[in-house]
């Protein structure tokens, strides 16, 4: 089984509709006795300028963002290659991306107060 981590970047086939793209993997890894499923936040290089969208310039990607609109669960089976990781910053403005469009409150990190 393809195990996939949060913050690795990888090529998903998303099906006719949208295509074989890059996305983000946002949940944790499953576990034996789970479901063989991931989620991911999927890179456009087509943005709208929307608040929910996600600008992180990495090396092995096309300019574009992550669209936490697109919020989606896969099998491990649409995993096709491994691109890339995220560092903690990168990968922070994604998490910012989806809690906003999630309606979760901020992280102590989010914070301009936070003492850590």
């Amino acid at each position: 089984m393809t195990v996939a981590r949060r913050g690795e970047v990888w090529l998903v086939d998303l099906g006719m509709a949208a295509k074989v793209r890059p996305a983000v993997v946002v949940s944790v890894p499953a576990g034996d006795t789970d479901r063989a499923l991931v989620t991911i936040v999927p890179h456009t290089t087509s943005p709208r300028q929307s608040r929910f969208e996600a600008t992180v310039p990495v090396p092995f990607l096309k300019p574009g963002v992550f669209d936490a609109q697109n919020l989606v669960t896969i099998p491990h089976a649409k995993l096709i290659r491994h691109l890339g990781t995220l560092g903690n910053s990168q990968f922070a403005i994604v998490e910012r991306a989806m809690r906003l469009w999630l309606g979760l409150p901020s992280s102590d990190v989010d914070r301009p107060d936070s003492k850590t």
